[in-house]
């Protein structure tokens, strides 16, 4: 198995019907996140998975619409019955920053740790940290997981972008960037490349702030172009960041001038299985309110 959920398809502003950025990778008999944007334990919930089940968690970069959901994944996915119960460590990989992260994160939840370990695993709240480095970072029964540089514009913070190769199939997840030749190199004749992006004059908006936001994301005439050198079999947009009037079904007609291949504009919730021969892409429904309820 090889599927590819986008739990979250939003950015730092705080739309319904686009959760903070956050993917799911189903590869073999694991399940990976990568990044925990707002509200990506209710997506999680939506699907039915359990909090607990979550192998672990690789983060992009540390700007705070990236990891602003990972407290409740962490803790309600060690509380939680049946929907969480986790009994062992939670294993996280990141950027330079990710260890004192991690190191902090228990101490600012130690009383509630401490009122709570009598009752569940002392295991399941432990957070494993690892900084990584350009290269393989994750290779188990036969899953390899790659972090490379990309470019957040100049940003005065690490970010990586991540391949996944598995059985003869891949994805690659862009992080936040900017047209990035290291993005291409590893994205070569990729399954799915799931990338950023950002469109719009951003009318009303301070002109300084624009030119900064524009700088360190990627437009979709320079997307076009990273799709058109690296070549995937469907490439899909997601942590939409659009101003000024843009809207999402803008995004694929102003990447056309420089890429005419497979390209989606992604949802929350869509879901992409990948097998030797093609890409299958589907919907997976958001549940109406009324299926807000304990257990699955």
């Amino acid at each position: 198995m090889f599927r590819v959920t986008l739990i979250g398809t939003g950015a730092p502003p705080p739309i319904l019907s686009r959760f903070g950025p956050c993917t799911l990778v189903e590869v073999g008999n694991e399940k990976f996140l990568f990044d925990a944007g707002r509200g990506a334990l209710q997506r999680l919930f939506q699907l039915g998975i359990p909090f607990g089940d979550i192998t672990g968690m690789f983060l992009t970069h540390h700007h705070s619409d990236h990891v602003v959901g990972f407290v409740d994944l962490w803790l309600t996915g060690w509380i939680g019955r049946p929907w969480g119960n986790r009994k062992t460590p939670l294993s996280v990989w990141g950027p330079e920053g990710t260890d004192q992260m991690m190191k902090h994160l228990p101490l600012a939840f130690a009383t509630d740790i401490s009122v709570r370990a009598h009752s569940y695993s002392p295991d399941g709240v432990i957070l494993r940290s690892k900084e990584i480095v350009p290269g393989p970072v994750y290779e188990k029964d036969g899953v390899v997981i790659t972090a490379f540089k990309v470019d957040h514009g100049g940003e005065k913070l690490s970010a990586y972008g991540y391949r996944i190769d598995f059985d003869g199939c891949s994805a690659v997840i862009s992080g936040d960037t900017t047209y990035n030749e290291n993005l291409i190199e590893h994205s070569k004749g990729v399954d799915l490349l799931v990338h950023e992006v950002t469109h719009g004059m951003g009318e009303g908006q301070d002109k300084s702030n624009l030119e900064r936001i524009r700088r360190n994301h990627t437009i979709p005439e320079d997307a076009g172009k990273v799709f058109s050198l690296s070549q995937p079999k469907l490439a899909v947009y997601t942590h939409l960041l659009l101003f000024g009037g843009a809207k999402p079904e803008d995004l694929i007609p102003a990447t056309r001038p420089t890429y005419d291949g497979p390209l989606t504009v992604g949802e929350d919730l869509m879901q992409f299985d990948i097998t030797r021969d093609q890409v299958k892409q589907s919907q997976f429904p958001i549940p109406p309110p009324e299926f807000d309820r304990v257990g699955f």
